[in-house]
């Protein structure tokens, strides 16, 4: 799921990840309830890391983060397994192994290319309880693509949500100190960008975060500095750092609905002087209604405004404003269904443009329909237009973006989990050279502890 609020963001992914370590992945979506000892602590463990891949609004995400109490979390990691504990001290190793074919690995719709990848992976989770209200946490997923004809596309990667976490309580407060780092090169889960492999980001983003409860009113407010580079010299004009601000006003006004107000700041500053720097605020209202322990339902509405400061050599750009709205709703229907919702509108920074608006629907569906096999679905849409201060058009201004994704999830062998997918991504666009129909399908072999 996908939390939304403009201009105090960075470059989201409109899909999580291409193909995220898929221990977490097929953890969290493929196995079923009852299906035994390995597949239960693979499935608490999976929990945890799917909901770290989860892409958007940094401030956002990490003062949502910061709102959970400790105590809850530190029972939550009590329950995962582990390769290593000595007394509270927790440490789980988790390998993978990803081999996906790739019909068009530069997304052009002429003169494609396909080529074979292997993705070795390797999942690190730390977390050590030092006090009941006092909870340090290590993930890092690591790995490295390897293509075996397009060697130039080959390329380490962090998976997004990697980071240290320390969580500190004192009385009514919550503080949340972290520091967050992904580094992947993947250009198909960027909407905008077509006709290259070789898009890619490394991000940091280091931050606090506050949450004081009196009853039922809660505050929150975040801090989050972030530093951006290009993963090739061909997108380095987007290198950027950015300070990003968050208040959160919160009122329980029944037992499982709470309404609220919201406000984000930021600013941005390229090291080069391609797109414009710019400082943005946006305020609304937001809500949160869970009719049942397995529903949820998460509504946002308001206006955001950013002003650039002309320091672009290539073109000038006029100050934009736009609404912004989310509803996102995820539902266990029952033991056998799940399934997720996210509806919305945003603007957030550009590629080849200063901003980009856009449109997005985002479901997915899971079943459990045998024990011990799987099968979940995606999909995703964007419609999106690039606004002010645009230095090419290689990509088109208003584009279309569509992905679907299946996942059959089995176990083959004891301790071994597999997963077999396929993706089908289509671009359109009113530059013609700007679309493309890219195929990618795979199997991954994780190892899972009992």
């Amino acid at each position: 799921m996908r939390l939304n609020l403009p201009l105090s963001t960075k470059r989201a992914s409109p899909l999580t990840r291409r193909n995220p370590p898929v221990f977490a992945l097929w953890c969290a979506e493929f196995i079923p309830a009852g299906t035994g000892t390995i597949a239960r602590g693979c499935f608490a463990a999976g929990l945890i890391l799917q909901s770290r891949l989860v892409l958007a609004q940094e401030a956002l995400r990490n003062s949502l983060t910061s709102e959970s109490s400790v105590e809850a979390q530190q029972a939550q990691a009590e329950a995962l397994p582990y390769t290593f504990k000595s007394g509270d001290f927790r440490l789980l190793v988790a390998p993978s192994l990803d081999f996906q074919w790739d019909d068009n690995v530069t997304l052009q719709e002429t003169q494609r290319e396909s080529d074979f990848v292997l993705r070795p992976a390797v999942d690190f989770d730390l977390n050590y309880p030092l006090t009941v209200q006092n909870l340090v946490q290590l993930s890092v997923t690591c790995g490295y693509d390897y293509y075996f004809r397009q060697h130039d596309l080959s390329a380490l990667y962090l998976a997004s949500g990697s980071g240290l976490s320390f969580d500190v309580g004192v009385g009514d407060f919550k503080f949340n100190l972290h520091d967050n780092f992904s580094y992947s090169q993947d250009s198909a889960t960027e909407a905008a960008v077509s006709g290259t492999g070789s898009y890619g980001t490394f991000q940091n983003t280091a931050g606090l975060s506050g949450t004081w409860s009196l009853g039922d009113v809660t505050l929150t407010l975040g801090y989050d500095h972030q530093n951006s580079l290009a993963t090739s010299s061909q997108f380095s004009y987007l290198d950027d750092s950015s300070e990003m601000l968050l208040g959160r006003l919160g009122f329980q006004v029944y037992p499982r609905v709470t309404l609220g107000v919201e406000g984000t700041g930021s600013i941005i500053n390229y090291t080069q002087m391609a797109l414009n720097d710019s400082t943005g605020w946006s305020g609304g209202i937001y809500g949160e209604w869970t009719p049942g322990a397995y529903l949820k339902i998460k509504p946002r509405f308001g206006y955001s405004r950013s002003y650039y400061r002309q320091t672009s050599t290539i073109g000038t750009a006029s100050d934009l404003s736009s609404w912004y709205a989310d509803l996102t709703m995820s539902h266990e229907a029952t033991r056998f269904l799940t399934y997720s919702l996210s509806v919305g509108h945003e603007l957030r920074p550009g590629v080849e443009s200063d901003a980009l608006e856009d449109t997005y629907v985002r479901p997915s569906l899971n079943w459990n329909v045998i024990n011990g096999v799987s099968v979940g679905t995606t999909l995703s849409y964007e419609k999106g237009t690039q606004r002010g201060g645009q230095i090419a058009n290689t990509f088109g201004q208003n584009y279309d973006y569509y992905a679907v994704g299946l996942n059959l999830g089995f176990t083959p062998v004891t301790r071994v989990n597999a997963s077999l997918y396929y993706r089908l991504t289509l671009r359109s666009a009113d530059v013609a050279s700007a679309g493309y129909t890219q195929n990618v399908v795979g199997i991954t072999l994780a190892y899972a502890l009992p």
